[in-house]
């Protein structure tokens, strides 16, 4: 009677041993699957961004259903002189108008520190919009400026877009 419930114990053990395994290897599997649908960054010339200079990203979207987020992506090093990035950016649709809008990067606190990681080039993601359903399916082209007031702006090294598909 006793080895039966010796026996009975450690596959008991064996098997929630498994089932624990499997449980971690799912959880592993569905934390790390990446939603990117887009990202793409672009070169500023010269590390000096000048006021005439716009950068594009054109993307395709197929899918009208599903939920995106759309993340402007600055990479700036310690010699932007200032703490925030004013970014005019303009959309462009399949068919209809031209969409403008203009958005605030905070790039570094109140004491200077630079919010995005890094260590001598940060980077750092802006929400240009979340939960973003595309009203119909084709090609898009997001443009960037910047709106800031320098003929030429040193430090922004780079400019990206990234594009995830929601759950």
């Amino acid at each position: 009677m006793r080895s039966l419930i010796v026996r009975r114990n450690l596959m008991h053990n064996r098997l929630s041993g498994v089932v624990i395994r499997l449980c971690c290897l799912w959880l592993l599997c569905t934390s790390c699957t990446d939603r990117t649908y887009y990202e793409q960054y672009q070169t500023i010339d010269n590390k000096c961004w000048a006021k005439d200079a716009e950068y594009y990203f054109t993307f395709e979207i197929t899918d009208t259903s599903a939920a995106y987020d759309l993340t402007v992506e600055i990479r700036n090093n310690d010699r932007y002189p200032y703490q925030n990035l004013w970014l005019f950016h303009s959309e462009q649709h399949p068919s209809g108008p031209l969409v403008r809008d203009t958005t605030e990067c905070l790039l570094a606190d109140d004491y200077g520190r630079w919010l995005g990681t890094g260590i001598s080039l940060f980077q750092s993601s802006h929400t240009l919009r979340s939960s973003y359903h595309f009203k119909e399916a084709g090609s898009y082209t997001l443009a960037f400026r910047q709106g800031m007031r320098n003929e030429a702006l040193p430090g922004i090294q780079q400019i990206g877009l990234r594009i995830t598909q929601r759950p």
